[in-house]
């Protein structure tokens, strides 16, 4: 079991297992894991991704209108258990609700008219804000 585990390091009890069933070893998983423990051939765990350090900065706040529209999608359902999305713009300086667009299903089409209705009416605003994701370059095409 040495030999192969030295061989296959990443390998666990049950790799390991299988192996030795081809080299003709057939042997209880209970006891091939007790070995296994007891020749200290554990296979250390990987440690997980690493988190973003730092402190982030807080956004900025909008000081006149169309500077920055955030945009949000709510959930709700009817009394039938039929659910239905409304889509939410709001403005963030005068925090005046631009438009509410209910729909049992919002296409990313059905947000691109909405938004360009809206462009159209109040003009191209700074940037969009959606769930405290800053979007620039949707807006400078």
């Amino acid at each position: 079991m040495k030999e192969v585990a030295g061989k296959r390091r990443r390998f666990g009890y049950r790799r390991i297992g299988v192996l030795l069933e081809r080299k003709g070893m057939i042997m209880n998983h209970k006891k091939l894991y007790r070995l296994y423990r007891e020749e200290g051939l554990a296979v250390k765990r990987r440690r997980g991704r690493k988190r973003a350090r730092g402190s982030r900065t807080p956004m900025p706040e909008a000081t006149q209108p169309n500077q920055r529209w955030s945009l949000d999608f709510l959930a709700d359902s009817f009394c039938a258990s039929r659910k239905f999305r409304i889509l939410a713009v709001n403005d963030d300086c005068c925090r005046e609700n631009l438009c509410l667009a209910a729909d049992t299903g919002i296409s990313g089409e059905r947000v691109a008219r909405e938004l360009d209705a809206l462009v159209r009416i109040y003009g191209k605003s700074g940037c969009i804000v959606s769930d405290n994701v800053l979007y620039r370059e949707v807006l400078a095409a």
